[in-house]
């Protein structure tokens, strides 16, 4: 499977963002899907994961109460709404794609990834 992840952009500090991760190759409605993201010179991070059936998600806790993941599987698509941005929130995001039933916060689980967009917010 092929992703696209797209919706990046400068916005400020409070502002609202939705990226989308466009799947091809494959339908998504058999992965488990997630979004990381990555500053410069740090790790790769993960932010939001999403089971296969969309009743399962969970967060890390800085992102937790303020960002939303989901699936339009009939859109084979994957969202994350971001809302209340800081500045913190900075980084190239990448959605990603797994084999199985259970949601996972590693990096490693994960096979496919999308070439990342960049979230640049201002203060």
């Amino acid at each position: 499977v092929q992703l696209q992840a797209s919706g990046g952009g400068l916005v400020q500090a409070g502002d609202s963002l939705r990226l989308s991760c466009a799947a091809s190759g494959r339908t998504l409605s058999s992965f488990t899907m997630g979004w990381f993201r990555q500053d410069p010179g740090k790790e790769r991070e993960f932010v939001a994961t999403i089971n296969w059936r969309g009743n399962v998600v969970a967060y890390s806790d800085s992102v937790k109460g303020r960002f939303t993941i989901s699936r339009d599987d009939r859109k084979n698509t994957m969202y994350l709404q971001m809302g209340s941005l800081k500045p913190e929130d900075t980084a190239v995001y990448y959605c990603a794609a797994k084999s199985g039933l259970y949601i996972s916060r590693i990096r490693s689980d994960y096979t496919y990834w999308g070439q990342g967009t960049l979230v640049t917010v201002s203060s």
